[in-house]
């Protein structure tokens, strides 16, 4: 299965704070903006979403059909295949797709402990 680019994605309670605290880590904005109210800060090829005000707890997130520079890949699994096959595991759904669909998509699934996965298609 093919899961894409990976990242986390942090809530956060004061967004120009935590972007200098990145930027002291060797990180920079990739995308996004401090108006938008998220960031998406990178560093080599890890990459840290910052996120105020949009979600309670942080997430790990993980975007099929993009490389970790956002590059569209030619060869991904489509959102809706995996979504089936992590159904065919018994896998716990906190919100899920229309299998019928295509193109843009996410889902979010629950670990063991509760953390949130978000599988995030934007091709």
């Amino acid at each position: 299965m093919k899961l894409g680019a990976f990242s986390i994605s942090l809530a956060v309670k004061d967004l120009k704070a935590s972007k200098a605290f990145y930027e002291d880590l060797g990180f920079s904005v990739f995308a996004g903006s401090l108006e938008q109210n998220y960031l998406i800060m990178k560093n080599e090829s890890t990459l840290i979403g910052l996120f105020h005000g949009m979600f309670k707890n942080n997430i790990l997130t993980f975007n099929p059909g993009w490389d970790q520079d956002a590059n569209t890949l030619r060869d991904f699994d489509d959102v809706r295949v995996i979504q089936e096959h992590l159904k065919s595991k018994d896998v716990t759904f906190a919100s899920e797709i229309e299998a019928s669909d295509s193109g843009p998509a996410s889902f979010v699934i629950l670990d063991p402990d509760g953390n949130a996965i978000l599988v995030d298609q934007h091709v």
